[in-house]
């Protein structure tokens, strides 16, 4: 039908009054329908089916514009339509079929001309009864075949997308529980795994889903403009992966891969961190029988304790935590053992008079408590309620709770506090001790400056010697000379006359003092002299020669120009050499100048 018919159809409708409006002619609607026209023919065809419903040749072409409509219909958006097109496309063939007889065809043979073929027996040209009923029988089974595969390929692209949005419930519900990948790990329990297994289960399930979807798809084998495919994305970032939401209309569905997120997550969980759990109860309950071997027993625990730490779990749990809690409480309780195990040490070592002996052993202790105090006050500090949230296992089975953890960091806190006034005092009393040799009733100071002491120090070789002057009062001085043992009790002892004019306490200040001693530390030759020189210009000297085993052999006094720096010993001749840069004095081995 030309654009002219077609116009002249279209004003029939419109122009007709309502009373008497005039029957459309299918000759005039097969003109469009002939020429594929569906769009256009349809509402005529349907306003004249309306009218006469004893045309097969009309419910023929409204079942192939219902087929064709069917085929533009998207069939995942608009699945319902399609299926509808096709119900009524069968659903006219059906009435075309049981409306066609011989007679029908005879007489409208130009409206079955698209059957129009050559008979194979006669080679004449002509349309069948039997070819038309054969292509209608072909087309209702086919339509209900793409039917059934229509409706299974949205059956299977609902439940993929559905199994979708279930597995990202699922791990949007264990992101939601575990604000970190660390809090995932380390408060991992039962509910855990088995919620990583539903991940697994409901993600297998969508991509078997995807799967039969796409099977579908390829079965239908007509065009239907989708060609999924799957892309996985891997979980890296566990608080801010995995949460987006796919779109499965895409060409390239962008999915995360939960199945081997979960799978990952439950094997660290199952092989890693459930039995890493256990180990750090069973060395919480190793160190809880050394304490109770310390207790019942009184014995050190220092040997087994280095065995025990050469099991820590640290490397281990830092790959998770890099401040565990349960590094912590056993370094705490380790720490504890060690500062008792050294105590119980001291109390057993055999009793000393050795003030050195003894402030090593108190130092000692004071440096275990010093990490026993350091770890109970950082623990103190520390929000145990907070940090105890990735390691509940571990607080059930040894604290049971972290009220009796935190009373157990309390105690041991004060009980370091005490401990440390009470070394801190033993400490300052044995400084003290150190700083004087004991010669009752005197004490003589092994420290260089001002002193209340009748003994005045001018040189001191510490752990050895000490040299000085003693005053009876202002007026009166004495040379000494006194070893220092590490009791500071005395030793070597010996006092000697010192010129007393040139060394009274007035001039204190001047005195200096140097000593020799031979290597074997037997032989001592000690000078006191002042720095202020006489009117003469000459330095006093005051020498003595002393032996460890007799005490003082000799001493003299000596009026020289220069002040000393040195003291040699001349080996082959025994004799001693006092000297500066420039001079010397030279005295033999009965003390004479020479």
């Amino acid at each position: 039908m030309s654009k002219v018919a077609f116009v002249k159809l279209l004003l029939v409708f419109i122009c007709a009054a309502p009373a008497v409006a005039q029957k459309v002619k299918y000759k005039d609607i097969f003109g469009l329908l002939s020429t594929k026209q569906y769009e256009s023919a349809e509402p005529f065809l349907r306003k004249y089916l309306k009218e006469n419903i004893d045309n097969p040749n009309a419910y023929l072409y409204m079942g192939i514009i219902q087929q064709e409509r069917s085929g533009k219909e998207d069939i995942l958006k608009s699945t319902s339509k399609a299926i509808a097109h096709m119900d009524s496309a069968i659903y006219f063939f059906d009435k075309a079929y049981k409306g066609l007889t011989e007679k029908e065809v005879k007489r409208n043979d130009e409206y079955y001309q698209i059957y129009n073929r050559r008979d194979l027996r006669t080679g004449e040209f002509g349309v069948k009864l039997s070819d038309i009923q054969f292509d209608l029988e072909k087309r209702m089974e086919g339509l209900r075949e793409k039917i059934d595969r229509v409706k299974m390929i949205k059956h299977y692209f609902v439940l993929a997308d559905s199994f979708y949005t279930k597995t990202r419930a699922s791990y949007t519900r264990i992101q939601q529980a575990y604000p970190s990948e660390k809090a995932l790990y380390l408060r991992a329990d039962e509910t855990t795994v088995q919620l990583l297994q539903v991940l697994v289960v409901r993600y297998d399930s969508c991509l078997k889903a995807f799967e039969s979807y796409k099977g579908s798809l390829a079965n239908l084998g007509s065009k239907t403009g989708y060609n999924q495919v799957l892309a996985k994305n891997e979980i890296k970032d566990f608080p801010k992966d995995g949460s987006t939401k796919a779109d499965f209309y895409q060409d390239e569905v962008q999915v995360w891969d939960y199945k081997k997120f979960a799978e990952n997550t439950k094997l660290i969980i199952e092989k890693e961190i459930q039995p890493m759990r256990d180990h750090l109860v069973s060395y919480d309950v190793e160190i809880n029988k050394l304490r109770e071997k310390l207790n019942k027993d009184s014995v050190s625990v220092h040997s087994d304790l280095t065995k025990l730490i050469d099991r820590m779990l640290i490397t281990q749990l830092s790959k998770y935590d890099s401040d565990p809690l349960p590094m912590d409480v056993f370094t705490l309780k380790i720490a504890d053992l060690e500062y008792r195990s050294i105590k119980i040490e001291n109390q057993h070592a055999a009793d000393s008079a050795n003030i050195i002996t003894s402030r090593e052993r108190i130092n000692r202790a004071s440096n275990y408590l010093m990490k026993l105090d350091s770890v109970a006050d950082k623990m103190s500090k520390q929000d145990l309620d907070k940090e105890a949230e990735d390691y509940g296992h571990f607080i059930s089975h040894t604290y049971s709770n972290t009220v009796v953890l935190k009373s157990y960091v309390k105690a041991l806190k004060e009980y370091a506090e005490r401990e440390r006034r009470a070394v801190d005092k033993r400490i300052a009393a044995l400084d003290e001790s150190l700083r004087w040799i004991v010669s009752s009733p005197d004490s003589i100071p092994l420290f260089l400056g001002k002193t209340t002491s009748r003994f005045k120090p001018l040189h001191l070789v510490a752990d050895k010697y000490t040299t000085g002057l003693a005053y009876k009062d202002s007026l009166t001085a004495e040379g000494y000379f006194y070893t220092i043992t590490p009791t500071r009790m005395v030793d070597v002892k010996v006092l000697f006359p010192v010129d007393k004019q040139v060394f009274k306490l007035s001039k204190l200040s001047h005195a200096k003092s140097l000593v020799h001693s031979d290597a074997a530390g037997q032989v001592f030759y000690v000078l006191v002299y002042s720095g202020a020189a006489s009117k003469e210009n000459k330095y006093t000297l005051s020498l003595a020669k002393l032996y460890r085993s007799d005490g003082l052999a000799w001493n003299n006094n000596y009026a020289v120009s220069f002040l000393p720096q040195e003291i040699l010993y001349k080996q082959e001749t025994g004799e001693l050499v006092i000297k500066n840069e420039t001079q010397q004095l030279l005295i033999d081995k009965n003390g004479k100048a020479k």
